[in-house]
């Protein structure tokens, strides 16, 4: 398994699976080093890189997956190209992102141009370093961009939904009854993340 963007830890850490089978890929070096399965026995294999240039061989893996990932890729057709090449026939590439169409993705595409303002809000409402707030694009972000680039990376959409949840901005209970009130007013096509499984031809 290969988990791209793989940070300081995330989905990995939830599953009962050898670490030895597993692969960590992030460009943050110091995320790398301060993954929280690095002091395991043995510790996660991790590497530093792009998922738009994988130092991988073609056909390595059997599962790659991408948790909140693929809204920060620039130019995300070489990003869905390595996933397919490095996928052996018949393994799946899972991810989960957030959805351009959803309200919150414009304001988030908003507060990014204004980077110094991000850098504050990010630490005061989530909780995280400014450093771990990376630029974000959404140009694999809405289902129409998404069945484009897997077809790209020669590989088959399997499953794409758009998921609700209202916990993404429920900072205090007010704010998350507002939010359950906000999500449940919006098209199910514009629900905040698109969850989605594709499959190497």
């Amino acid at each position: 398994m290969l988990d791209l963007g793989c940070g300081r830890g995330g989905l990995v850490e939830q599953l009962n699976h050898p670490l030895r089978q597993v692969v960590g890929l992030d460009p943050d070096w110091l995320s790398l080093k301060e993954h929280r399965l690095a002091s395991r026995q043995p510790p996660l294999p991790r590497t530093a890189g792009l998922s738009q240039c994988l130092p991988f061989a073609s056909r390595s893996f059997d599962l790659v997956f991408a948790s909140w990932l693929l809204e920060h890729l620039d130019q995300p057709a070489a990003d869905f190209q390595e996933i397919g090449r490095v996928l052996r026939p018949g393994g799946v590439f899972v991810f989960i992102t957030p959805n351009r169409r959803h309200p919150l993705s414009g304001i988030n595409l908003t507060l990014g141009r204004f980077g110094s303002l991000q850098g504050r809000i990010v630490p005061r409402f989530y909780g995280r370093s400014s450093a771990d707030a990376f630029p974000a694009y959404y140009r694999a972000n809405t289902k129409a961009d998404l069945r484009s680039l897997v077809r790209q990376g020669k590989m088959q959409l399997i499953e794409l939904q758009a998921i609700p949840d209202p916990t993404y901005f429920s900072f205090r209970p007010s704010f998350y009854r507002l939010s359950c009130w906000f999500e449940g007013l919006l098209p199910t096509d514009r629900y905040i993340h698109l969850v989605g499984v594709a499959r190497k031809e």
